[in-house]
């Protein structure tokens, strides 16, 4: 028995697709762990499974590399709607179910906009400021970034007591902005090291920045993999109107084959 699967990125943050509407795939943790392991399987950062949805396109039902279903990808949201535009089931806009609730995104050509949820403003904790995008962030500034060690650093915070009751935490260490410009490396809980780039942790260090650095509308994020672009609207308590941008691009597709 063999398992059809899509291998996508978006700014290097790379997924493993699985057309999964027939419900055919056996959801086991040691499955994915396999799969996305990089020396005895495909290698990924998740596994993404698109299944039917009632009322809405499709669902994303999302896994770490750790192979337990996750809070909500960004990166792996966007590469899900431009293979859902691949197979035919949308055009240029989709709409799909994913654990927080309903998201629309725009796919032209192989750049994809995310509409993320409403988010509450940051909240100081040290040594960073913690919000949630969808999936738990703390975003620490950092002058060093090119040097710094995020595995080492990032697994210092990303257990931390401080956190328990979110299951730990993803940690962003961010510049300071030049003009409306961050540059973000991130520390990713289920994988357990650093991304070339993750979704919803750039968009907590935008917010982040906005909101202490009074920047509105938009903020474009570098990262290892490649430039992102979060744009917003902020009110006295929140967030809104939350969009995330970027390339989603397809890199191969294959047979895996179960023994």
């Amino acid at each position: 028995m063999h398992i059809r699967f899509f291998k996508y990125q978006g700014t290097g943050n790379d997924f493993i697709i699985i057309d999964n509407r027939e419900l055919t795939f056996p959801k086991t943790t040691e499955l994915i762990q396999n799969m996305c392991h990089r020396k005895f399987g495909i290698g990924a950062d998740g596994l993404i499974l698109l299944e039917n949805d009632e009322e809405v396109h499709f669902k994303m039902v999302y896994y770490n590399s750790d192979g337990r279903e996750s809070t909500m990808c960004g990166n792996g949201g966007r590469c899900v709607a431009a293979f859902a535009k691949f197979i035919g089931i949308v055009d240029k806009r989709a709409v799909f179910r994913a654990v927080d609730g309903i998201h629309s995104a725009w796919i032209i050509d192989d750049v994809v906009s995310l509409e993320l949820l409403d988010t509450s403003l940051p909240v100081k904790k040290e040594p960073g400021y913690y919000i949630d995008t969808g999936s738990p962030h703390l975003v620490i500034f950092k002058n060093d970034l090119d040097t710094i060690d995020v595995n080492l650093e990032g697994r210092k915070w990303r257990f931390d007591n401080t956190f328990e009751n979110q299951g730990g935490v993803n940690v962003n260490f961010c510049s300071e902005p030049r003009g409306n410009t961050i540059y973000v490396r991130t520390y990713e809980r289920g994988v357990e090291s650093e991304t070339l780039s993750c979704g919803t942790g750039v968009t907590a260090a935008a917010l982040v920045t906005s909101y202490l650095y009074g920047i509105n509308d938009s903020i474009s994020v570098n990262t290892p993999g490649g430039d992102l672009s979060i744009s917003f609207k902020r009110n006295s308590d929140k967030f809104e109107k939350i969009s995330l941008t970027g390339q989603a691009k397809f890199v191969f597709e294959g047979k895996y084959w179960l023994s």
